[in-house]
């Protein structure tokens, strides 16, 4: 049986959204424990020299200090070594992954309320912290952040379906 084009554009997507949120999350075992230390710095510059872990760990670690404050009390740690990204950014990549499964497997019908009420608690928790004298915690990150990365897959899911004409 043929499979339709959206199904294999979607099944492409969630391969790479859970191969990449699996990397991240077992980086940190890699390699011993303590290796990682405070990685805080600025998105869109190299503020860590991590030459002594081995070149997967330095790869994605290279990727999250590019894209990521990793501010060391946002972020987990994993075997005794800071993760490569935050908690948020972590969240974001689990619920890329759990939302585009939910997409192809269960090929939900796509209501915008959907997912603007999925991506709203990501938006007020991130926007509040940015105005207000409020600080998160790195569960309530990780939770806005999944289901942020959930919305964003059902978005990408019907944009595959009406792109590659399905429905």
């Amino acid at each position: 049986m043929e499979r339709e084009p959206s199904w294999k554009a979607k099944r492409a997507l969630l391969l790479f959204a859970a191969a990449w949120a699996a990397l991240v999350i077992l980086t940190p075992f890699t390699m011993p424990p303590g290796s990682v230390g405070d990685l805080s710095g600025s998105v869109g510059t190299i503020d860590n020299d991590l030459g002594h872990v081995n070149y997967l760990a330095q790869a994605v670690y290279l990727i999250g200090d590019l894209n990521c404050h990793t501010m060391a009390e946002r972020s987990f740690e994993l075997n005794g070594n800071q993760m490569a990204f935050c908690a948020r950014d972590l969240g974001l990549f689990i619920g890329l992954a759990a939302g585009m499964a939910a997409a192809l497997f269960l090929n939900p019908r796509f209501r915008w309320i959907v997912v603007i009420a999925m991506a709203a608690p990501i938006v007020i928790d991130g926007t509040v912290q940015l105005l207000l004298d409020y600080e998160s915690n790195n569960v309530i990150r990780l939770i806005t952040g999944t289901l942020g990365g959930a919305a964003v897959a059902l978005f990408l899911g019907h944009v595959a379906d009406v792109v590659l004409k399905v429905r």
